[in-house]
């Protein structure tokens, strides 16, 4: 297979999910990169069949049958030699220059990590892990109350693919961090994959520990020591850490689940983790556009959020920060009913246009966690479904902000993929996103992007001029891992053929007495606009186009994106929702009573033209 950028004009790419295997067929075409094909089939992993390369090459017989291209060889001689054509000229019409996958299958990677300090050292493990696409199982710390036993039985009863242990900055204690060693010890965790495995462990601690740490557990656990995530209170030094777990995920875990280690031979490319892949579009966008991007990806069980802002403390033009958190108990089926006990069937009754009675609603999410896979029914079904996907947005979120902080205990600023300022203030800003990027079933799948985005606009309430749009297909995983190999092809089809835009919404920062006159927006239409506080309002504009508009604030208590009373110049981008001028004020406010609350729903609507 020719692995040259240069000469790549064919890429095929698998997600393997946890029940579905979807492979897609990146072409370069005339006009440049497209996405052409796609092909899915169930993920094999499981028993009987117990190999994951059979769902796989399922997912590429789609392919074929849809493009008419040859991609599977007609016969294979052994069992490690890869089934995938490699194309023989640009103009062969079968083949493929290069196969690149990620996977969630099988619960994607799960981890535990350890620290001596909940606020600092297990932090930082816990962004390291999350960064990589992992999923936290549990966080550690010698200081989270529990007993040593405790910590011990927790450990001992998880199955992990990877623990990670930090703790003491280099050159300070070193008693801490080899009693977390101590604990894994007498934990002793068995790993997921394999019963010969042995789980490997990465030792981010104090470096004058290493050795000590490694008579602790090298004879029993797969050692890995790496530089100290922090050593010094300064700083937080992530990247080695994150090189490690995708390194043991992809030769020491990957290759004892089921017929990994035949896929690992079909690809050049490491295989990486889903949200992995997610996160390194997210990431590769940011930086090829210098945009601030908020993205999430809601699913069945989980919700996983990505943030890219910029480094204020950079003197170059953009230094990407990157946060992904993930709430393994927000979804929107087998984890529904954690949405209705976090969030209150309160609030979420509030975002619907219609009466329902409370034990109701709690009915209906108890089925749907019941039966996951059903999908709504009625207009009050497919409501009820939006307001819940509100709901875990707006959670997700809060999770999201409160590991996006900054490194508890030091008195400088975090470089490059790390966490800003010395007081443990929040990271995040929405008045500095420039786009939010909706992903899963709900907000893809919307039977109206309309509706997408009201539900991104109502979870997020974004602040200043902020572009909305969807993957259209759950395509950001591909192109993560095509980034890795070439990122111009992966951004190219990433904004022609991933992203849907779904329009502009304009929101201000403070508040003002409703019915006031509050911005004057010039550029939009023929004459200029002149919006009143309260209003819920949306001006038509299509997807292919584009209006640079001047907004001016009339009063000095609101601020959209300039400072308060200030005003600005913007460009606008159209789509299904066109532009929505949003003046209901942030936070939100709902009305007490359950009628007016309802028409002030419908309105909003209505408005949108939404059918209620």
């Amino acid at each position: 297979m020719n692995q040259t950028t240069k000469n790549i004009s064919t890429v095929l790419a698998t997600d393997c999910g946890s029940t579905t295997t979807k492979a897609v067929l990146f072409e370069r075409k005339s006009e440049g990169w497209r996405q052409t094909f796609r092909g899915e089939a169930p993920t094999t992993v499981e028993k009987p069949l117990a190999d994951v390369t059979i769902g796989v090459r399922n997912a590429f017989t789609e392919i074929e049958e849809l493009s008419g291209r040859k991609i599977l060889k007609a016969q294979v001689s052994s069992e490690e030699e890869s089934p995938i054509l490699a194309k023989q000229s640009v103009d062969d019409p079968n083949g493929v220059d290069l196969y690149v996958s990620t996977s969630s299958a099988g619960g994607g990677l799960q981890m535990v990590v350890a620290g001596v300090v909940g606020a600092m050292t297990t932090a930082s493990a816990e962004r390291a892990a999350l960064g990589a696409g992992a999923i936290v199982m549990d966080a550690i710390a010698l200081d989270d109350n529990r007993e040593p036993y405790e910590r011990v039985q927790k450990i001992r009863h998880l199955r992990p693919d990877i623990v990670l242990i930090s703790g003491g900055v280099d050159g300070g204690t070193k008693n801490h961090p080899l009693e977390l060693a101590e604990t894994v010890l007498q934990a002793s965790p068995r790993p997921r994959f394999g019963e010969t495995l042995r789980l490997p462990v990465i030792y981010a601690a104090n470096k004058d520990t290493r050795e000590e740490a490694a008579k602790i557990l090298a004879e029993k656990f797969a050692f890995n020591p790496v530089a100290n995530i922090r050593p010094n209170l300064e700083t937080e030094r992530l990247d080695e850490a994150r090189d490690a777990i995708h390194e043991l995920f992809l030769h020491h875990v990957m290759s004892h689940a089921p017929g990994y280690k035949k896929l690992l031979g079909y690809t050049p490319v490491p295989i990486i983790p889903t949200p992995a892949g997610f996160g390194e579009m997210v990431l590769t966008a940011a930086k090829q556009t210098g945009e601030q991007i908020l993205a999430v990806d809601i699913g069945g069980a989980t919700t996983d959020v990505f943030s890219v802002f910029r480094d204020p403390q950079s003197n170059e033009k953009f230094v990407p920060i990157f946060n992904r958190t993930v709430s393994a108990n927000l979804g929107m089926s087998y984890s529904v009913a954690n949405v209705l006990i976090e969030a209150g069937v309160e609030n979420i009754k509030r975002w619907l246009p219609l009466s329902v009675n409370s034990v109701e609603i709690r009915d209906r999410l108890r089925n749907k966690m019941i039966r996951p896979t059903s999908i709504p029914q009625t207009m009050e079904d497919l409501l009820l479904e939006q307001a819940i996907c509100r709901e875990a947005l707006r959670l997700a979120l809060e999770h999201h902000q409160r590991l996006a902080v900054g490194l508890k205990g030091s008195k400088k600023v975090r470089a490059l993929n790390q966490m800003l300022k010395d007081t443990g203030d929040e990271l995040f800003d929405l008045m500095a996103i420039d786009l939010i990027i909706g992903s899963g079933g709900v907000l893809s799948h919307a039977p109206d992007r309309r509706s997408a985005a009201l539900m991104l606009i109502d979870a997020y309430q974004p602040l200043g001029v902020t572009k909305l749009a969807v993957d259209s297909i759950f395509m950001m995983p591909h192109l993560g891992v095509l980034a890795t190999v070439n990122a111009d092809a992966a951004v190219e089809i990433f904004y022609r053929d991933c992203l849907v835009e779904l329009g502009t919404v304009i929101a201000p920062r403070g508040e003002i007495k409703p019915g006031k006159a509050a911005v004057e927006i010039s550029g939009l239409m023929a004459t200029p606009l002149t919006i009143m506080a309260g209003e819920f309002k949306v001006i038509e504009l299509a997807s292919d186009e584009r209006r640079h508009v001047e907004i001016k604030p009339l009063n000095a208590n609101l601020d959209f994106g300039a400072g308060f009373g200030k005003s600005l110049s913007a460009e606008l981008i159209g789509g299904p929702a066109g532009v929505i001028i949003d003046l209901r004020g942030r936070p939100l406010h709902f009305a007490t009573d359950e009628k007016t609350r309802i028409e002030r729903a419908k309105a909003v609507h209505k408005i949108l033209g939404l059918e209620v």
